[in-house]
């Protein structure tokens, strides 16, 4: 059976839809880096040395010892690929008085491509994530400023801006948040609804507060950096073709090629606020990494990535899945764990002593 079809006898003007909202991540994020012409960019990341002593008795090297300078690289490969197809009769446009195709453009746009684009982007953010944090209790009026406080503190010990970042909230977050005195001491909600989604300010943040089915489930907020995150869209195209081969009447078709990246040298500017526990959500703990021999120990069946190369194995081009990083004294190993279902582990780091 087809699509049921509802020829006209009588008309209001407008169409009864559900309520839409455009996207929650737009103009929130960076767009410092371009797909044009490639699925994958490689992002490379000058490593620091270590600062030394003057010497100005030396012979030679009174700066010190020259180290070479390093890099980490992070490949971004495109991956997310969204489409739709619809056909509209000759026939069943002409039973109704309205221009059907342009109505339903609009309304696939607005109920279904821009909703899936955030629910995806939302769910990498939250994954990808420098900083993860689970916490048994449940988000109330209680506690909320004290976990938001551990994030604040978190985004400003790693150099993050907090007026160059947007706090995210679910609903429950964003009601207990306004039933505390704190915050309506800091800032007056609905005060600065000056962009879309935005609801107030905290610790000089931006709020938007995010629907329930876009967020992923049990994360109570996401506090990220502009720059530190990239969702770009390489092909957002929809069309209708009028009368085309086989059918009478117009066919809408939409591609819609995007993905979302955090980069790894900014990662720390986002932070995930999570509830677990009993049929909550699970946060992985970091996996043990022997120092005398390089094994590292999985917990609950989870997958290891390591890097030998002092580079974050979440994200460096030359991570490695396994669990034997070897045992080559001075090595610095760096490890997480991850599998479905779950947020994935922190970075374990252990420096090698066997070999």
């Amino acid at each position: 059976m087809g699509e049921t079809i509802n020829l006209a006898t009588k008309y209001a003007p407008r169409i009864n839809q559900t309520f839409t909202a455009k996207s929650l991540l737009k103009g929130r994020l960076s767009n410092e880096y371009s797909f044009i012409g490639a699925r994958t960019v490689r992002i490379y990341t000058i490593k620091p040395v270590p600062m030394n002593s003057y010497n100005r008795s030396a012979s030679a090297n009174r700066y010190g010892t020259p180290t070479e300078v390093g890099d980490n690289v992070q490949e971004l490969t495109m991956r997310k690929e969204d489409s739709f197809s619809a056909t509209i009769d000759k026939t069943n446009e002409k039973d109704r008085p309205i221009n059907m195709s342009g109505k339903f453009m609009a309304v696939q746009m607005n109920e279904e491509v821009i909703p899936n684009y955030d629910r995806y982007c939302f769910n990498e953010l939250a994954h990808q994530a420098g900083m993860i944090v689970g916490n048994s209790a449940a988000i109330s009026a209680s506690n909320v400023i004290a976990r938001l406080s551990a994030g604040r503190k978190h985004l400003i010990d790693h150099r993050a801006n907090l007026r160059e970042c947007t706090l995210w909230v679910g609903t429950e977050m964003f009601n207990a948040l306004i039933d505390t005195d704190q915050f309506k001491n800091l800032e007056k909600i609905g005060s600065k609804a000056i962009a879309q989604g935005q609801v107030g300010e905290i610790f000089g943040s931006p709020v938007v507060e995010v629907p329930a089915d876009l967020l992923p489930a049990n994360v109570n907020f996401i506090w990220s950096h502009k720059r530190s995150a990239t969702a770009p869209a390489k092909i957002w195209d929809n069309k209708v073709h009028v009368d085309p081969p086989g059918i009478s009447g117009h066919l809408c078709e939409g591609l819609f090629y995007y993905d979302l990246f955090v980069l790894a040298a900014k990662a720390d500017g986002v932070y995930v606020d999570v509830t677990t526990g009993s049929g909550k959500g699970e946060v992985l703990s970091a996996p043990s990494i022997a120092a005398a021999t390089g094994v590292i120990t999985p917990t609950g069946g989870a997958t290891v990535k390591f890097t030998t190369d002092g580079s974050d194995p979440r994200y460096s081009i030359t991570a490695q899945v396994g669990t034997n990083a070897g045992a080559v004294a001075g090595t610095i190993v760096k490890a997480y764990q991850y599998k479905a279902g779950a947020f994935p582990s922190p970075v374990a780091t252990v420096e090698i002593t066997g070999g």
